[in-house]
């Protein structure tokens, strides 16, 4: 009888943040939702977005490739599991690496509320993965999410 190896165990992490935007909650609601603008501001600094697919409705496509300052593509593929316009969304998806292999799984949660003559953004990002790349990644998580949260905030603030 041969004993099977443990299946790895995944490291994980939460990231919460928020944020408040001089923005109206529709415009912020629509930066998430609309192919068309994440590509201006999803992921961190530095980072660019060539390429994006967004379907807003449950079960819809999103789908996106940041590539890093140093030409690597990373992909963020999943789908919205929940959509209230202009409030609420979860989005659940994989990371994958510059090799195409899933990373990380990450469910995204974004609340949205009105306040005092602009949105204010709640998030919470818990994800999980297996290995050495998921942990590296994983200690990155709160700084990447908290950049990518800026670069929002100056899209949806402009005029």
């Amino acid at each position: 009888m041969t004993a099977s190896a443990p299946a790895a165990r995944p490291h994980e992490r939460t990231v919460a943040l928020t944020r408040f935007f001089a923005a109206p909650r529709a415009r912020v609601f629509e930066a998430w939702t609309r192919a068309e603008q994440l590509v201006h501001w999803f992921g961190p600094k530095n980072f660019t977005a060539h390429s994006c697919e967004a379907d807003a409705r449950p079960g819809g496509v999103f789908r996106l490739c940041m590539r890093s300052p140093d030409g690597r593509d990373y992909w963020v593929r999943g789908s919205y599991r929940e959509l209230v316009a202009p409030e609420r969304l979860v989005i659940d998806c994989v990371a994958d690496d510059e090799h195409g292999a899933a990373m990380l799984e990450e469910v995204i949660r974004v609340t949205l509320t009105e306040q005092a003559g602009g949105t204010q953004l709640e998030l919470k990002a818990d994800a999980a993965g297996p290995g050495a790349r998921a942990k590296s990644a994983l200690e990155g998580m709160e700084q990447g999410w908290a950049q990518t949260i800026d670069r929002l905030s100056f899209c949806v603030t402009k005029s």
